[in-house]
């Protein structure tokens, strides 16, 4: 089984959407763990079905060991990212975890990914699904 850590923040917008796309493609192949920088974002991602979730800095820099993928917007391993909730410490532990990432290029930082085309968050998330499909076999 394919264990998905599924980050977010603020309001998880993006996490829930990703939660809700994995378990309807993949449906009870893969675990996914719904990580919150607050209660809000966790919350939302457990509305669309995450086997479990958790929050705060210390639940993501644990959990980020112990999965085998990594998803959320591109700010969750950027130090301060998230309008300030993803702290240095989470920004590391992400970055460093032996697992994928796979990063949708949303942020609302001072950063801009030179080469990407702009696409609407559900053509990403199409993506992403593409991308989990054809690397792993789930």
């Amino acid at each position: 089984m394919l264990r998905i850590a599924v980050v977010d923040g603020q309001g998880g917008g993006i996490g829930s959407l990703i939660v809700k796309r994995l378990k309807e493609t993949f449906g009870e192949r893969v675990d996914i763990t719904a990580l919150g920088t607050n209660a809000a974002a966790t919350a939302g991602m457990m509305k669309s079905k995450a086997n479990r979730g958790a929050t705060g800095e210390n639940a993501i820099v644990w959990n980020s060991t112990r999965v085998d993928l990594i998803t959320g917007p591109i700010s969750m391993v950027l130090a301060n990212g998230m309008l300030g909730e993803v702290t240095p410490r989470m920004a590391e532990a992400l970055s460093s975890s032996p697992a994928e990432k796979y990063l949708l290029p949303l942020n609302q930082e001072l950063v801009v990914m030179v080469g990407l085309r702009k696409e609407p968050l559900p053509h990403l998330i199409d993506e992403l699904i593409t991308l989990i499909k054809e690397k792993f076999d789930v």
